[in-house]
């Protein structure tokens, strides 16, 4: 393979360089190298996942199809910030369906996605307790967020977080709108009497 042909297939992509692998999260390229797989030589970016101890090695001519990214740009992560601060979108059916669509944008590694989940989940002080599910997910949004922000701002994950909590507390949901916490809470029994059932 020509160096042409091989810098085409990095898609602009470098050893050192943070990104981010949909279902992962933020990963860190630690090496470019090649494999013999059934006979077939393979370039591979191995993907380092340093908080998950964990190492991803993604075809290099398969990263765009399997939606490795490069990390969000400042226009992005304040596209983010922004929707933190809307009004909470929670649609009036299933927990479980809800669930799985939470799900599927948290795994699409789309930041602004992401943020959606974080602000739908947001639970203030004043507001009920989360069930064990909704914490979870809200979680495994939360830290995306966090860690792909403290990269593209250079700070820390606290600092992330911090910038993120603030966010949050802008949002109209936020100032004791009681009976949207009743109806939430209305409807997680509704889903639960369902699932018992």
């Amino acid at each position: 393979m020509s160096t042409v042909k091989k810098a085409a297939a990095r898609q602009g992509f470098k050893t050192g360089e943070y990104v981010v692998y949909p279902s992962h999260g933020v990963g860190q390229i630690t090496a470019i190298e090649e494999q013999e797989v059934a006979g077939f030589k393979l370039e591979l970016f191995v993907v380092s996942f340093s908080k998950d101890k964990m190492t991803l090695r993604v075809p290099t001519a398969k990263a765009a199809s399997v939606g490795l990214r490069k990390l969000a740009d400042a226009e992005a992560v304040a596209k983010a910030l922004t929707t933190l601060t809307g009004r909470a979108r929670i649609k009036r059916t299933m927990w479980s369906r809800r669930a799985q669509e939470y799900e599927a944008k948290i795994n699409s590694g789309d930041l602004v996605a992401i943020a959606e989940v974080v602000r739908d989940l947001y639970r203030s002080e004043a507001q009920p307790e989360q069930s064990y599910s909704e914490r979870q997910l809200y979680e495994a949004a939360l830290d995306r967020m966090v860690r792909e922000i403290a990269v593209v701002d250079d700070v820390t994950e606290i600092e992330a977080l911090k910038k993120i909590e603030g966010q949050l507390a802008k949002s109209p949901r936020r100032t004791g709108k009681a009976e949207a916490a009743e109806a939430e809470l209305e409807g997680d029994n509704d889903d639960l009497q369902e699932e018992a059932a």
